[in-house]
């Protein structure tokens, strides 16, 4: 648990935001400190083929020590953090034996992790937790899944009596702002299959994801007096008023769950002349996703009629639900849940409400399921991840790479 703990806490106590403005890759410089750290780490620790290209991206090899014909797999983390939050001198702090109740994050701001809102807490009564201190995110995501694939890997180098083919590692830049699979080089992996360490509670097993696209809804109008405006002005603000009102008021986030899903406008800016707003969809039922795009391009086509040229609908896919390239190949999923079923944790078989890195890379011809890394409370001050659940996704990694090597794989 020491070993872990203070792997996780020299990763995390590095800023390694992400910016969604910036078009180099990493997105931001102090992403390389990170980057060059564990790069210098999987060499140390004997890992072979160990290399960082120029755009960040890390990956290494575990060589096979069986005689067996075993098929490569990959094992892959992101080591940027949210825009959303401050990543900046993040101060972990150690809960041991955590009594099941309040913890004060930040006595003089009164920043207060409970379980009487945060309610999966009550999960891990005594057990130990790392926690911020209310000012900063924590970096769990994905900084616990590169900690649990680092220290697999150490394990498997130290005990080599565990018999496994070949294994690669991957960690990624810029995951958090939707550009962690952009650059990656599939080809070079060389895996025929990998896994994300990058889910949230014990037992989390995904390999379905929204469908997802992006809609810019602009609107011209026309400025007249409003004195003497009667049939002529035209208020930008007000058709994209008509727009925002014809939608399904329960399709939106924070009325949805499971496999349903919704349109959700981000944001929003007008004025008479001109105005703007922008928005996502989301469906993971791919006829359902085509259909929300259809209705969002023939609502402005109505509005046009209304209002001749006043409103253009720009919409472009993002990305695709990854079980269309995972079914195909399901046996992946079935020796993880296995994995995880020989190790006592109940696998939790959801799909996921957001994207992966997975889904990219699943379509860029890696299939790539995700797993739980134990992190709750992703991109906020509320952050936490209990040590238990990192030592549970390092146990699965091992069994994955355990009994990869005596899969059959004709049957």
């Amino acid at each position: 648990m020491k070993k872990i703990i203070d792997r996780f806490v020299s990763y995390v106590t590095i800023d390694t935001q992400s910016d969604p403005a910036s078009e180099s890759t990493p997105s931001t410089e102090k992403q390389w400190i990170l980057a060059r750290k564990l790069a210098h780490e999987l060499d140390q620790m004997g890992m072979s083929e160990v290399s960082i290209d120029d755009n960040g991206y890390i990956m290494a090899t575990l060589p096979s020590n069986t005689d067996q014909e075993v098929p490569v797999i990959g094992f892959i983390a992101h080591y940027d953090t949210s825009p959303d939050f401050s990543g900046t001198n993040v101060k972990p702090r150690i809960i041991e034996n955590y009594d099941g109740g309040d913890i004060t994050l930040n006595k003089s701001k009164n920043i207060v992790l409970s379980p009487d809102y945060f309610e999966d807490l009550k999960l891990y009564e005594g057990q130990t937790l790392i926690v911020t201190d209310g000012t900063t995110l924590l970096g769990a995501d994905d900084k616990a899944g590169i900690t649990e694939i680092m220290a697999a890997m150490d394990h498997l180098i130290q005990h080599p009596e565990i018999k496994h083919g070949k294994i690669r590692v991957g960690f990624t830049p810029d995951e958090e702002i939707g550009r962690g699979a952009h650059k990656f080089d599939v080809d070079k992996f060389g895996a025929k299959w990998a896994y994300t360490m990058d889910g949230s509670q014990v037992g989390e097993l995904e390999y379905e994801n929204f469908n997802a696209a992006h809609a810019l809804v602009s609107t011209k109008g026309k400025s007249v007096h409003p004195g003497s405006a009667k049939g002529k002005l035209v208020n930008a603000i007000g058709v994209l008023n008509e727009f925002m009102t014809a939608l399904p008021k329960k399709e939106v986030p924070e009325n949805t769950e499971g496999r349903e899903g919704f349109y959700h406008i981000y944001k929003i800016k007008g004025e008479i002349e001109a105005g703007e707003l922008e928005m996502i969809i989301r469906d993971h039922d791919l006829e359902e996703f085509k259909k929300r795009k259809e209705f969002l391009m023939g609502l402005g086509e109505q509005l046009n009629k209304k209002y001749p040229g006043a409103i253009e609908v720009e919409i472009k896919d993002q990305y695709f639900n990854m079980r269309e390239k995972i079914e195909p190949v399901f046996h992946i999923v079935d020796i993880a849940r296995k994995a995880m079923e020989a190790l006592q944790i109940e696998p939790i078989i959801t799909p996921i409400r957001g994207g992966t890195d997975g889904s990219q890379l699943s379509y860029m011809g890696l299939p790539c399921p995700n797993i739980f890394a134990g992190g709750h409370n992703f991109h906020g001050k509320y952050e936490y991840v209990p040590v238990e659940s990192m030592e549970k996704a390092m146990a699965v990694i091992l069994k994955i790479c355990e009994l990869t090597a005596t899969h059959d794989f004709k049957n």
